[in-house]
Formats: C-alpha cells, sequence, structure tokens
C-alpha cells in the first residue's frame, strides 16, 4: 500500500495558457497589430474559457485588456484562472498484479495488473500579465511582466523587446529578452533525488531561475507575402525536477517492482530553437505555415510543423482548419525503471513528456462577427493525439507485456468573444 500525493503539472499549464493566447490572438488581430490597426484610441476586451479534457480536467478562464492610442502606442493587461483536477502518471511502473494505494484523506484505490499506476490532485493557479507597446520614429519597444501562483508554485517574470524597421519598411529585426524567477515548495517537503520518497526530505523551497534571448527578422516578400525566421536560447538553473514523480525500482529477472526512488534531473538545462514562418494572405482567405527545429543539453530534439488555414466564408463569418505534428527523442536520462542491484545513474526519469513520442493535433475554429466589427465570438475544438512506445527494449520480465507509453488523448474546447469599441 502507497500514499498519494498532489501532483504541479506545468507543462499542463503551459500548454493550456499557449491555447487560449492563440484563441485570443485570433478573435483580436487589432492589437496584435498596434499603430497599424486604427487612427483613433479603441478598447477591446476579450474573454475566453477553456475546457480541457484527458486524464484530468481543466477550466480556465480569461480575460484581456487591450488599449489602443491614437499614437501607435498600445497596453494589454490579462488575467488567467484555472481549475485542474484529474489523475497523473506517478512513474511507477504496472507489477503484474492489482496495486492499493491510498490518499492522505484515507480512501483507497486499485490499480490493474497491467495499469499505470496515477496520483490524483486538485489545484487553482492564477496570472496577471501586462504589456506595454512604445513605437517610435525607426523602432518600437515592449516591455511586459507575468506573475502566477498557485499551491505549490509561483513565478514572477519580466521581459523586454525592440524591433527596427528598414528596407522601407519592408524587412524588420527584432531583439528581445526575458528573466523569470520561480519558486518550488512541494507539498510533504522536496524528496533528495534518488532515494525513497519520504526518506530524506527538506521542508524548505527550491529555487529556479529562467533566462530568454530571442532574435528574429521577417520579411515583406510581396504585397500578399510575409515570412520570418526567428532564434531562441534558454538557460534555466536551480530546481527541474517534478518533486511528485517516482521511478521504480524491478527485479531483475521478474521485472516486478521492489521498490521505488523519488526522480532526479540535472539543475540546469540550455534549450535553442530554429522557427520559420510563413503568412500568405489570397484574396480573402489566409495561409499559416510554419516549421520548428529545437535540442537542448539533455538529448532532447524536436520537430514541429504547423499549418492554419483561415477561409473567409461571408462578410462577417470564418473557419480556420488546424493541423499540426510534433515528434521529440528522449532525454539522456529517460529510463522506464532502474534495475535492482545496478548502480544508480547521475539522473533519472520515468516523465513521458521527457520520453520518445510524437503529437498529432487537428482541429478548427469557427468565428463570427458584427458588420461594425464590434463583437466577434470565436469557438476552437481540437484533438490532440499522443503516441510513444508501446514497449521499452530494455524492459525487463513482466514489464514486457505491458504498454508503458499508453496512447494520450486529449480533447480541448475555447469559446473567446471580443467586445471593441
Amino acid at each position: 500500500m502507497q500514499l498519494d500525493t498532489p501532483p504541479r503539472r506545468p507543462a499542463v499549464r503551459a500548454k493550456l495558457k499557449a491555447a487560449t493566447c492563440m484563441l485570443l490572438a485570433s478573435v483580436a488581430p487589432q492589437g496584435a497589430q498596434g499603430a497599424n490597426a486604427s487612427s483613433r484610441p479603441t478598447t477591446q476586451i476579450d474573454l475566453a474559457g477553456l475546457l480541457y479534457n484527458e486524464r484530468i480536467t481543466v477550466f480556465e478562464p480569461t480575460v484581456r485588456f487591450t488599449r489602443l492610442y491614437s499614437s501607435g502606442r498600445s497596453f494589454f493587461g490579462q488575467f488567467t484562472l484555472d481549475t485542474i483536477s484529474g489523475a497523473s502518471p506517478s512513474g511507477m511502473l504496472p507489477s503484474g498484479q492489482t496495486q492499493t494505494f491510498t490518499s492522505a484523506s484515507g480512501r483507497s484505490r486499485s490499480v490493474s495488473a497491467d495499469g499505470i499506476p496515477t496520483v490524483n490532485f486538485k489545484d487553482n493557479r492564477f496570472a496577471l500579465d501586462g504589456e506595454w507597446q512604445q513605437p517610435l520614429k525607426f523602432f518600437a519597444y515592449t516591455i511586459g511582466g507575468h506573475v502566477s501562483k498557485e499551491k505549490d508554485y509561483q513565478s514572477l517574470g519580466v521581459n523586454a523587446k525592440v524591433s527596427v524597421d528598414f528596407n522601407h519598411k519592408l524587412t524588420t529585426l527584432s531583439l528581445g529578452g526575458g528573466y523569470n524567477q520561480d519558486q518550488v515548495s512541494p507539498v510533504g517537503g522536496t524528496n533528495t533525488g534518488l532515494s525513497p520518497p519520504g526518506f530524506s526530505v527538506s521542508d524548505s523551497s527550491n529555487s529556479k531561475h529562467v533566462s530568454t534571448g530571442l532574435v528574429g527578422l521577417s520579411q515583406v516578400m510581396s504585397r500578399r507575402w510575409l515570412v520570418g525566421v526567428s532564434g531562441s536560447f534558454t538557460s534555466e538553473n536551480g530546481y527541474l525536477t517534478d518533486p511528485y514523480k517516482v521511478i521504480s525500482v524491478v527485479d531483475r529477472t521478474s521485472g516486478v517492482p521492489v521498490g521505488e526512488l523519488a526522480e532526479k534531473r540535472p539543475d540546469s538545462r540550455t534549450r535553442k530553437s530554429v522557427q520559420g514562418d510563413s503568412v500568405y494572405h489570397f484574396t480573402s482567405d489566409l495561409l499559416y505555415l510554419s516549421y520548428r527545429h529545437y535540442w537542448d543539453d539533455w538529448g532532447v530534439r524536436s520537430e514541429t510543423v504547423d499549418a492554419k488555414y483561415r477561409h473567409t466564408t461571408s462578410s462577417t463569418r470564418y473557419v480556420e482548419p488546424h493541423v499540426r505534428y510534433y515528434t521529440q527523442t528522449a532525454a539522456d536520462f529517460y529510463r522506464f525503471g532502474l534495475i535492482q542491484g545496478q548502480p544508480l545513474p547521475n539522473y533519472a526519469t520515468t516523465d513521458y513528456r521527457l520520453g520518445a513520442l510524437q503529437t498529432v493535433t487537428a482541429g478548427a475554429t469557427f468565428g463570427i462577427r458584427a458588420d461594425d466589427d464590434a463583437h466577434e465570438w470565436t469557438v476552437r475544438a481540437e484533438y490532440l493525439g499522443q503516441f510513444g512506445k508501446s514497449e521499452e527494449e530494455e524492459a525487463v520480465g513482466v514489464q514486457s507485456r505491458f504498454d508503458l507509453f499508453p496512447t494520450v488523448n486529449v480533447f480541448t474546447l475555447v469559446v473567446g468573444y471580443r467586445f471593441n469599441r
């Protein structure tokens, strides 16, 4: 019998934030265009509600306020509140027999012989984001800030960007950077990596520092075609381990789990990426294409291809199909489990998000706006399927019979409303 602990889910929250921001961007194109949107001051309010369903359920309402001034300056502020609950894989392996777990409240639940153990959890989070954009004669600058808080994680961040136009404003060079200082305070304390959970625990919070740099170049190729290329560099230092993930220790012959250890990841990570984008404006439709290559010093390599096509069905309606394909390699220290009696590695994780996987996303956005462009409703529905190796080559004994990387099916629904005056 083992004890459930509530896991933190930063990766899920990041995906949800990205999905909601994509919707707000599609609902509010004027806010992204700054001075080019209008010669008179306007105020724009965007509302979005995201529903996310997988092993977990999330509801995330977002409110965004945008003010565009006649001089071209703009300000936006955004408030996000989300509630998240469900079950997350703990990192443990199937045992070949029914396993029983007990929560902190004393409730028991069972996992089938071939089932992957999960941990039930529930959490709430709020976030505030703000940004000010100021155009000058030959360039524009943007400064912004971010704060978010949840039960065991808080984040503070700042960012800035400078954009310079030249070549008769057909070419734009952008330079930007950001810094985040986060605090991780796991419920129940922080376990020492690769030690039995609860064996060595610290009650102090853990710091995490993230610095990001960005350089981008966009070029107007014709009256209808805009292309861009950008590169980013991110340095993370501090506590990068998921405090609630464990890794099973299995018998070298039978493959039956005989114990578990807290996972351990390096305390630094360097990420790099290069992305190319293209936007082509047909007579009334728009085609968006992008490709991104990513690599880091943890051994993860990924490729992303993304395409959206906005088809105008009438003067007030449009539909925008969306497809995306993503593939990545596993981190150098990703393991299905550890073999009893073998020397412990320096780092190890069974978190599938650091394993070799592919995801396919398909969906569409449907938008309706008023004749005077003062109101707009948007609905986005998408499906994401995530696939990985169902069997690990190094699996031993009973583990070779199990699906150690089950397919993940995610459904999202985002409803947005824009009011502009």
